[in-house]
């Protein structure tokens, strides 16, 4: 079992940024793929970003591409999404998810491939 922890969330201005950290506990963090969610509205839940074991391979959605980056300290057994330039249409609760991978460059884009996640966090954007 992988236990992840989300914080960071909070209001925020439009055009603002917030750096969301998220920690885990219970198994080896660099055996991880790890990532981060969020419900959408009448959609499928979106993996607004993913990043590899090694932490040398990131995916994002096109919703945040260019405005959210993922990373991780495997020595800290943390994942990190910085976001900037938010929109009110980012308000959401966001939340880490994780995976057991076998290969160091694995990048998982849809919910489904995960198994663990938090509780989450509310990031709220203000017009």
């Amino acid at each position: 079992q992988v236990q992840l922890v989300e914080s960071g969330g909070g209001l925020v201005q439009a055009g603002g940024a917030l750096r969301l950290p998220c920690s885990a506990s219970g198994r080896s963090f660099s055996s991880l793929a790890t990532g981060w969610f969020r419900p959408a509205p009448g959609k499928e839940r979106e993996v607004v970003a993913g990043i590899s074991r090694s932490a040398t391979i990131t995916r994002y959605a096109d919703s945040v591409k260019g405005r959210f980056t993922v990373s991780r300290d495997n020595a800290k057994n943390a994942v990190y999404m910085s976001m900037d330039s938010l929109k009110p249409e980012d308000t959401a609760v966001y939340y880490c998810t994780a995976k057991d991978v076998w290969t160091q460059g694995t990048v998982l884009t849809a919910i489904s491939q995960y198994d663990y996640w938090g509780q989450g966090t509310q990031v709220t954007v203000s017009s």
